[in-house]
């Protein structure tokens, strides 16, 4: 399974209807958090979803609308007898910060917490996927995240058939790279071809940026902060966010799948006017709401 569920959509301050960001990503029995505002732990029973399969925690930078949900979900991991060890990433210089969260009151946490600093490149591996960061343009350091399954090898059965490879044969290819067929070599390259891995990119706080587009290429998936319409969009060069059609345009240019935006301004009370911008630059766009879930 891989699934993403939208947490937390908010920007800043939360409203009755949008909690502050989270996101929360299942992939084959592993999950990740990707920021942890406040009330996440409350979503997350809310929306149905297990703290305890969290495997690590990636924090994009450290404005408090990110990560002081911190505090309680640690804390409750811990009163629920958790014993696998919690990774917790966040931009190198903060480490100190996200300690304070959790051992302000000396609570009993009795399972390992590693709190490590965001390096760009590469930083989680699992069996069939990697997650690494990018730099975003923030008023802080701040991190963007890619989720990238690994490409696999999958073979075309037309040639393979014509050419008479079956069962154990496949197995051979695989190992050796080539198999003998009526004293002819046939090179794996020649039958098979890569699938791509499926991409999910998560831009947190930041202005259009080069990297954000670099690192969305042929996304699945691309999850982008989108504080204001473009009517404020001097305000959102001030408090380096982006507007709607400015997340909308990287969408475009790195031909990813689907747009979904989150980090709303308080001041947007419906979607109406954040999707009719955002569907005329991107067409294949998403308001995010609390609770959207997207089964890849």
């Amino acid at each position: 399974m891989f699934e993403l569920t939208l947490l937390g959509t908010a920007g800043s301050a939360p409203t009755k209807a949008r909690a502050l960001p989270s996101v929360y990503l299942s992939y084959e029995g592993d999950s990740f958090l990707f920021d942890c505002g406040e009330g996440t732990q409350m979503q997350l029973l809310k929306f149905g979803l297990s703290p305890h399969k969290i495997r690590a925690i990636f924090l994009s930078h450290i404005h408090g609308d990110h990560v002081i949900g911190i505090a309680g979900l640690v804390r409750t991991l811990a009163l629920n007898n958790r014993t696998e060890e919690l990774k917790i990433f966040i931009p190198k210089g903060y480490e100190k910060a996200i300690t304070s969260l959790i051992k302000f009151d000396k609570a009993m946490i009795n399972y390992p917490i590693k709190i490590l600093p965001i390096k760009k490149g590469t930083m989680f591996k699992g069996k069939d996927y990697e997650i690494s960061s990018f730099k975003l343009n923030h008023t802080v350091p701040t991190y963007g995240f890619v989720f990238k399954e690994k490409d696999k090898l999958k073979f075309d059965m037309k040639k393979c058939k014509k050419l008479g490879i079956k069962g154990e044969m496949f197995k051979h290819l695989e190992l050796k790279n080539h198999i003998i067929i009526n004293n002819k070599k046939i090179l794996l390259k020649t039958v098979s071809f890569k699938k791509p891995g499926r991409k999910v990119v998560y831009s947190s706080d930041t202005r259009p940026c080069a990297e954000t587009l670099k690192n969305s290429k042929s996304a699945n998936i691309l999850i982008h902060e989108s504080s204001y319409t473009s009517r404020y969009s001097e305000l959102a060069k001030s408090r380096k966010h982006s507007t709607v059609s400015e997340a909308a345009t990287i969408a475009k240019k790195a031909n990813v799948k689907q747009l979904i935006l989150v980090h709303f301004s308080a001041r947007y009370k419906d979607d109406y006017e954040l999707i009719k911008e955002a569907k005329a630059v991107f067409a294949n766009t998403v308001i995010g709401k609390d609770g959207y879930k997207v089964t890849l």
